[in-house]
């Protein structure tokens, strides 16, 4: 469809660049980060919550992911034990060595 002698693609495209233009060297170096310029733009409360960590917290005990075969039976009673299982088969095979 064509619209005032442009077609809608060749708009969208151009209002695209626009919108989103290329970052250049003078673009990169006045960037700053989110947790300087959050707060003046949306308010420190709502910029503490956008930058707070996710995830589990990081402790001093990492655990790494191994894949372990076992009977059904086996992984069946320790799953019947309950949340936490994972942990406390883990407690048990460290006991164990």
């Amino acid at each position: 469809m064509k619209r005032n002698g442009t077609s809608q693609r060749k708009r969208t495209g151009k209002r695209r660049a626009v919108a989103n233009p290329e970052w250049t060297d003078a673009t990169f170096a006045r960037a700053r980060p989110a947790a300087e310029v959050l707060p003046t733009i949306i308010g420190k409360p709502a910029a503490e919550r956008l930058l707070r960590l996710r995830g589990r917290p990081p402790t001093g005990r990492a655990r790494v992911a191994i894949s372990l075969r076992l009977p059904p039976e086996t992984l069946a009673r320790w799953k019947a034990t309950g949340p936490g299982w994972q942990t406390r088969m883990a407690e048990v095979l460290d006991k164990a060595v």
